[in-house]
C-alpha cells in the first residue's frame, strides 16, 4: 500500500548526495543480467526459402472500421521444413504451432477480438501461406485470418513471417516478417500480435513491451521485496535483484534502455538506474530522507522524486547523471508521485495542502500548481496517460479503485471495483491501464489490467505475489 499522508512529519535533516558503502552492498543485490538481443530485424514476409531473406514490402492503412469482437483464425504456422532449432525440441514445425498460440493469447486477452487458435484449426501447409484456401476459413466463420511461417536459417537464426487476410474479401491486409535469435522466437509472435492489432484498430501497438515490478515473498514483517520483470503477456519472468535490498517503484525509461527503481540497502533511500544490456546500475541519489516515486522526464535526461525533509514533502528534479537536485514544491503538507505530460511541459502530482490527499498539476519548472480534482474522495497515484488525453490515478473513497480523468480533472470513469486496486501504468499505446490488486483479509497482491470501458479486466500471472507495476514503451 502507497504510504499515508500522515506517515513522514518526523524528519529534519537536510539533503545531500551521499556516495559510500552501501552502493557496494547494493551492486551484490543484483542478479543475472537480461542479456538482452538488442532491435528484431525486419524482413520481408515471403513464402519462398529465397524471398524471405529479400527486402521488405511497404503498405499504406487506410481502413479505421470498428473491428470490436471480429472472429479471427489463427491456425499453425506452417514451416518450409521441419529443421531442428534451439527454441524448440520438436523443431519448427512445432515452433510454429507455439507462435500461434502466443498470438492467439494476445488477441484474446485485449478483449476486442474473437481469435480461434491453432489446436482447433487445420493446419494450413508452406504453399498456402500466400494462397489460402479460402473455402476452408469462409465456412468456419472466420472474418479474418492470420497465416505465418517459421523458417530457421543457416546461420541458427529464425525467419517468421506474418500475413493478415480478410475472409470475406480474399484479400491480403499487410504483411511483415522478423529474423530474430532462437530465443526471441515470442517477440516475433508479439511483433506479430501488434501488427494484426495496429492494422483492424488503427490504434498503436503494445505486446512486443514488458513489464517492471515488485516481486513480494516471506512474512508480513520481514517482506522480502524483489525487482522482477517479464513479458507483456507474463512470460519470459526474471528476478532482477536477489532481494538482499528493499526494491520499490520500478520504471523503465523513455527508450526502454534503462529501470530506475528505489532502494533501501543500510536504511537510507537510493535511487539506482539498472541498464537492461550490460546488468549495470549507476547510483543518482542517496540521503537519508525518507524518498519516494521516483520517475522519469519524458526525454530520459532527468528524474522526478519526492522526497520529506523538516516536515514537508517535496517533490524534487535531478539530472539523471545525478548532481544538484532542484525543488518544484514548497507549500505545506505533503507532495508526492510527479509524473510528466508526455510533451514534457506539466507535471501530476498529489498532495494534501488543501487538507486531504488530492491530485494536482504545474509547469514542468514547478510554477502554477492548481488543483484537479474536486469530485470527492482522494487522489493518488497519478499517472499521464502517453497519448496526453488521460491521467490515471488511485480513487480512494471507502474502497481503492482506478480511475481516468482528464488532465482538467473532468469526465472521472472508476475502471474498477476491487477492494484494493492502486498504482495504475499505461500500456504504450495508452489504452490499457495495468495495476495491483490487494486481496482482502489476506494481504496477498498481484497484477491486473483493465481497458479504457472498464470491462475487459484480468489477472496477469506471476511467481509470487506483486505490486507496483510499471508497463515500459515498445521494445525496439
Amino acid at each position: 500500500m502507497k504510504p499515508t499522508l500522515t506517515a513522514f512529519s518526523a524528519f529534519a535533516a537536510p539533503f545531500a548526495l551521499i556516495f559510500s558503502s552501501g552502493a557496494l552492498a547494493q551492486s551484490e543485490d543484483l542478479g543475472e543480467p537480461l542479456s538482452e538481443g538488442g532491435a528484431v530485424e525486419t524482413t520481408g514476409a515471403e513464402a519462398s526459402a529465397a524471398q524471405a531473406d529479400e527486402g521488405g514490402l511497404t503498405f499504406t492503412v487506410t481502413d479505421e472500421s470498428d473491428w470490436s469482437d471480429i472472429g479471427v483464425a489463427i491456425p499453425a504456422f506452417a514451416t518450409d521444413r521441419n529443421a531442428p532449432t534451439p527454441a524448440n525440441a520438436e523443431g519448427t514445425e512445432a515452433l510454429g504451432r507455439e507462435v500461434a498460440r502466443v498470438i492467439t493469447g494476445n488477441l484474446r486477452n485485449n478483449g476486442l477480438f474473437k481469435p480461434v487458435g491453432p489446436d482447433s484449426l487445420p493446419q494450413p501447409s508452406f504453399g498456402q501461406i500466400t494462397a489460402p484456401s479460402w473455402g476452408s476459413w469462409s465456412g468456419r466463420g472466420a472474418e479474418m485470418l492470420v497465416h505465418g511461417y517459421v523458417r530457421a536459417r543457416a546461420d541458427d537464426r529464425l525467419v517468421v513471417g506474418c500475413y493478415l487476410y480478410d475472409v470475406a474479401l480474399k484479400d491480403e491486409l499487410i504483411r511483415e516478417g522478423w529474423v530474430v535469435r532462437p530465443a526471441d522466437w515470442r517477440r516475433a509472435a508479439h511483433k506479430c500480435s501488434d501488427l494484426i492489432y495496429a492494422r483492424l484498430t488503427g490504434e498503436s501497438p503494445f505486446f512486443d513491451s514488458r513489464i517492471a515490478y515488485i516481486a513480494e515473498t516471506g512474512p508480513k514483517n520481514a517482506r522480502v521485496k524483489r525487482l522482477a520483470v517479464m513479458d507483456s503477456d507474463g512470460a519470459n519472468h526474471r528476478f532482477l535483484t536477489l532481494g538482499s535490498a528493499t526494491a520499490l517503484t520500478p520504471r523503465y525509461s523513455p527508450d526502454y534502455s534503462k529501470i530506475m527503481y528505489l532502494s533501501y540497502v543500510d536504511g537510507n533511500p537510493r535511487i539506482y538506474v539498472y541498464d537492461i544490456g550490460s546488468g549495470k546500475q549507476q547510483l543518482v541519489t542517496e540521503n537519508s530522507n525518507p524518498t519516494l516515486a521516483p520517475r522519469w522526464s519524458p526525454d530520459g535526461r532527468s528524474i522526478l522524486y519526492s522526497m520529506a525533509v523538516g516536515g514537508n514533502t517535496d517533490i524534487y528534479r535531478v539530472p539523471v547523471t545525478g548532481g544538484t537536485s532542484v525543488r518544484l514544491t514548497d507549500t505545506p503538507g505533503i507532495d508526492i508521485g510527479g509524473s510528466y505530460s508526455p510533451d514534457g511541459s506539466k507535471i501530476v502530482f498529489e498532495s494534501d495542502r488543501s487538507g486531504s490527499q488530492q491530485c494536482y498539476v504545474m509547469d514542468a519548472d514547478g510554477s502554477n500548481q492548481r488543483r484537479i480534482t474536486f469530485f470527492g474522495g482522494r487522489c493518488a497515484t497519478p499517472e499521464w496517460s502517453p497519448r496526453g488525453d488521460q491521467i490515471a490515478f488511485t480513487r480512494i473513497a471507502g474502497d481503492f479503485n482506478v480511475a481516468v480523468m482528464t488532465p482538467g480533472g473532468r469526465n472521472l470513469r472508476v475502471l474498477t471495483s476491487g477492494w484494493q486496486d492502486e498504482a495504475p501504468t499505461w500500456a504504450p499505446n495508452g489504452r490499457i491501464i495495468q495495476f495491483f490488486r490487494t486481496e482482502r483479509n489476506t494481504g496477498r497482491s498481484g497484477l491486473w489490467q483493465v481497458d479504457l470501458t472498464g470491462r475487459n479486466e484480468r489477472r496477469l500471472p506471476t511467481p509470487v505475489d506483486a505490486s507496483d507495476p510499471a508497463w515500459g514503451p515498445i521494445r525496439p
